[in-house]
């Protein structure tokens, strides 16, 4: 183990020894008294010499003291405020320079994938949390600079921030922790999606919290604005829906100590709610500070697959199966659509893919009107073909003249 030295060593030798040689005076002096002999004012003088020295050995070992022991305290106590890193990039599955538009998209995804009314993971609503928890932070372009700042740790390592990230922290956002010896900041205790959770906060300017929770100021400061994702069905867009809504926001008390708090609400969706819309509700997310608005929520529609529908803004898509001799012959058929059912005239020698418009059966539009509903065209066979069926199609075969490959070969040829 190697050998610490301890800058206290110097004086306190020196302050024996001055302790020792005015002990040793005042005795000669004692002596000399007792034997009638005369004291000489020299010896006095230097024994008053010695006290006075004394005491500013003694003066200079106490604050020596306090500030070698005051440091590695303060260092000892700073070693222990550690908190566990969370790779929110990896959490997204996007790379670290990765374009807002990535880490929004990833997001929706991941939202989509893991909501808790759809996943069948079990592990699917910590997914879900973890999530959205890291795409609050990426999607702020100042908490995802600060969080970049951090550097890049194995997800779940305990860390530190460096002493210049914490000092950057408190001049750009104020300090949402605790307040440390001479003034640092300390972030022990604090999981890492308070701490940026609090960076909304303190964003007022000088408004943030300090020096365990004292605001700094009574500048108005806004609430935190929150992104919740809300799963709805294809029907439930069409026709509107109510949502409840489970909050975990962070809120403040009178000395500007944050806590988390659930909150439960109801948020109507209209009719024609399409995938990706962002509705806001105002005033519903955090409480704002010394008379600053209160934040919103922002909530982003997604929209579950639909076993019939695609969609595509307010318009729809569905394939419609056409046995050979419809297409060929054309028929009218019975088409599903979210209104109810509608007979659909087919012309005749239809092609698979063509596309068939039903003009205003899509996705109500919120200025009014409706989107389309596209029938897409697919040639279905019968699984199995009874010896009538086959022989009308050998028939068909014989009597026949088109190729339908003849394109591949002109195509071919012109190739060369």
């Amino acid at each position: 183990m190697a050998r610490t030295s301890c800058p206290l060593m110097p004086c306190c030798l020196i302050s024996v020894a001055l302790c020792l040689s005015t002990s040793i005076r005042r005795r000669d002096s004692g002596i000399a008294r007792s034997k009638g002999l005369p004291c000489r004012w020299e010896t006095l003088n230097k024994s008053r010499f010695a006290l006075v020295a004394l005491i500013i050995a003694n003066v200079i070992c106490s604050n020596a003291f306090e500030r070698y022991y005051g440091r590695h305290a303060k260092h000892s106590l700073t070693a222990d405020c550690l908190m566990k890193f969370k790779d929110y990039y990896a959490i997204l599955g996007v790379a670290r320079t990765a374009s807002e538009d990535e880490i929004k998209k990833a997001y929706r995804n991941l939202a989509r994938k893991y909501h808790p009314d759809v996943s069948k993971d079990p592990a699917g609503e910590e997914k879900f949390k973890a999530a959205a928890e890291a795409y609050a932070t990426l999607k702020d372009v100042e908490k995802r600079a600060a969080y970049d700042r951090l550097g890049s740790h194995a997800a779940g390592e305990e860390f530190q921030p460096s002493r210049d990230w914490g000092e950057q922290f408190k001049t750009q956002f104020g300090d949402g922790g605790a307040e440390g010896a001479a003034g640092e900041a300390s972030f022990d205790g604090i999981d890492l999606s308070d701490l940026f959770a609090s960076f909304s906060r303190g964003r007022g300017g000088t408004g943030g919290a300090s020096g365990g929770g004292r605001a700094q100021s009574n500048r108005p400061i806004p609430g935190e604005d929150f992104d919740v994702t809300a799963l709805i069905t294809l029907e439930e867009a069409y026709s509107g829906t109510t949502v409840g809504l489970n909050l975990s926001v962070p809120t403040y008390d009178e000395r500007g100590q944050m806590k988390r708090e659930s909150r439960v609400l109801e948020a109507r969706i209209p009719k024609g709610a399409t995938d990706g819309q962002r509705l806001r509700l105002r005033g519903q997310g955090s409480k704002g500070v010394n008379g600053g608005r209160d934040g919103d929520v922002y909530l982003n529609i997604a929209l579950r697959a639909h076993p019939l529908y695609r969609v595509d803004s307010h318009d729809l898509y569905i394939d419609l199966p056409l046995a050979p001799w419809e297409a060929a012959l054309g028929a009218t058929v019975v088409v599903p659509t979210l209104a109810g059912r509608v007979n659909l005239k087919v012309a005749a020698a239809s092609d698979s893919g063509h596309r068939m418009r039903l003009g205003k059966r899509g996705l109500p539009k919120p200025g009014g009107g409706e989107g389309d509903l596209f029938a897409v065209v697919k040639i279905v066979m019968p699984p199995e073909l009874t010896e009538r069926e086959q022989t009308l199609f050998k028939e068909l075969a014989d009597a026949s003249t088109y190729n339908p490959r003849s394109a591949l070969f002109n195509e071919a040829h012109h190739a060369h």
